[in-house]
């Protein structure tokens, strides 16, 4: 067989580009030591990728990142020989179906689902109607758009969610934009913060409880992992920041409740049309029900990331891991 090509798509135009990066250097990593010819692109820099590959993977000028670059990489000839696309991107333009479907117009066969999957997943309140609609049990929720109207909308939060709720961006990933909300005096704001990255907040009931995910992988699910965030709230500073959250695969769960949410895990996984890997999240309440928080279309590959902790507990190394996502992408 030849070897294949790869072109590992990280960095672009998004708040979570930073994590991006990361997520590819391990990727990169692992994809050379299977012996893969790997390409690292940055597609918000277009064809004025670094000559030096190590540049990649620093923080980029603004004014070199554009929206119209991902048409002009795409669309060069540095994808004339590509075999596969490895998307190591996240949020906007990488996990809402944007890049899905410029390479599925060049007919480059990519990792992970296909445009509508990442479409939907991406966006929280659609992905939540449909988990309801397959019988995947969601925190309530009430949405604020850009000209809301504040009185209207906490007169919904305590008539339906109360105090504490969690408010986030409809289209966002890594805690980007979230806020736990513990009263009404704390509502204005945290909704305004959450419409500078999106044009809707989500206003979610607080399920009080643990911190769980389940990893599909290939259709199967991993061990359920349980997150332990030192501050109480897994956020932004508490996913990338080293000893600020424990990890705990397989969780402490009675097994009946472990099965129960591998289930879940796989009904939302094949409900929105998940293909060869996503992780999903949840919240497990004191009665031990589960409650879907949000899928992860490409969640990260960084050495915080909860699929490879939850893949080494099943006995797949990183490598493996990473191989399988491609062999099977390709499929």
């Amino acid at each position: 067989m030849k070897k294949l090509k790869v072109a590992l798509l990280l960095g672009g135009i998004s708040t979570e580009k930073e994590v991006s990066r990361n997520t590819a250097k391990s990727i990169l990593s692992a994809l050379r030591k299977l012996n893969y010819d790997v390409i690292p692109i940055d597609p918000a820099l277009g064809l004025k990728q670094p000559k030096n590959e190590d540049d990649l993977f620093i923080q980029q000028s603004p004014e070199n990142l554009s929206k119209r670059n991902y048409i002009e990489i795409i669309n060069s000839s540095v994808f004339d020989d590509i075999d596969v696309a490895f998307l190591a991107l996240h949020g906007q333009y990488g996990e809402d179906g944007i890049i899905q479907s410029l390479l599925e117009l060049r007919g480059i066969k990519y990792t992970g689902s296909g445009v509508l999957t990442n479409a939907l997943a991406m966006d929280k309140l659609m992905t939540k109607i449909v988990l309801e609609f397959h019988g995947v049990k969601t925190a309530e929720w009430v949405v604020a758009e850009k000209k809301y109207d504040l009185n209207e909308i906490q007169k919904q939060v305590y008539e339906k969610l109360n105090y504490p709720c969690v408010v986030k961006p409809n289209d966002q990933g890594s805690s980007v934009g979230l806020t736990f909300c513990q009263n009404e005096n704390q509502l204005k704001d945290a909704i305004d913060l959450a419409l500078k990255f999106s044009n809707k907040a989500l206003i979610e009931k607080y399920i009080q409880g643990r911190e769980l995910t389940v990893a599909i992988l290939e259709d199967k699910p991993l061990p359920v992992v349980e997150i332990k965030p030192k501050s109480g709230f897994y956020d932004y500073k508490s996913k990338y920041t080293s000893g600020m959250s424990e990890y705990i695969c397989p969780a402490e769960i009675p097994n009946e409740v472990s099965l129960k949410l591998q289930e879940q895990a796989l009904i939302a996984f094949k409900a929105v049309g998940c293909k060869t890997y996503s992780r999903i999240d949840f919240r497990l309440n004191e009665k031990n029900e589960s409650y879907c928080l949000e899928i992860n279309t490409l969640p990260g590959m960084t050495n915080f990331s909860l699929v490879p902790k939850a893949a080494n507990a099943a006995g797949i190394s990183f490598e493996q891991l990473i191989e399988k996502i491609l062999i099977s992408s390709l499929e």
